[in-house]
């Protein structure tokens, strides 16, 4: 069966589009629209951005069969004294996902999240890390490939996953 996508290694010149994930995944819930230029401006959010693609930063982009870019993955390693929402330590990535609204329920943030698992593997890194509000609908996605909560905030919770 063709799943009318495919997965590719971001790249630098996938910023702009990254930016466009970080707004699908910020935006989740129905009518809680924030603006583009809000998302990206925000202090919580910004930092899963600026400056991509660094020399740790790694990451995903779906494809629909035309080419055109449909969802993203990628994790960045922060710093303690500029920790993300999900921060569980300096060796361990956080995790970023999104997709395009059209194609949810379609496996395509199932398979980001499983190549970019795989990915962090093959970078060394033994866990990571994201972190997901409380009723967001992919939380049952991250259980399901094995993410655990370490650590339970007001609305949202950082879960952990080892990759091997």
């Amino acid at each position: 069966m063709d799943s009318g996508f495919a997965l590719r290694r971001a790249a630098q010149t996938d910023a702009v589009f990254l930016g466009d994930m970080l707004v699908e995944a910020a935006n989740w819930r129905a009518g809680g629209m924030r603006p583009r230029h809000e998302v990206l401006m925000s202090p919580d959010h910004r930092r899963y951005l600026a400056g991509w693609k660094r020399a740790a930063d790694e990451g995903l982009v779906a494809t629909g069969a035309d080419g055109v870019p449909v969802g993203a993955a990628w994790y960045r390693m922060l710093p303690q004294d500029a920790p993300g929402l999900g921060f569980v330590g300096v060796a361990v990535p956080e995790l970023i996902l999104g997709v395009h609204p059209l194609w949810r329920a379609r496996g395509v943030g199932r398979a980001l999240l499983r190549g970019l698992i795989e990915l962090a593997g093959t970078q060394g890194h033994a866990r990571i890390s994201l972190s997901v509000e409380r009723d967001n609908f992919a939380r049952n996605l991250y259980r399901a490939e094995g993410f655990a909560v370490v650590a339970e905030g007001l609305a949202r919770d950082t879960m952990v996953r080892r990759t091997a």
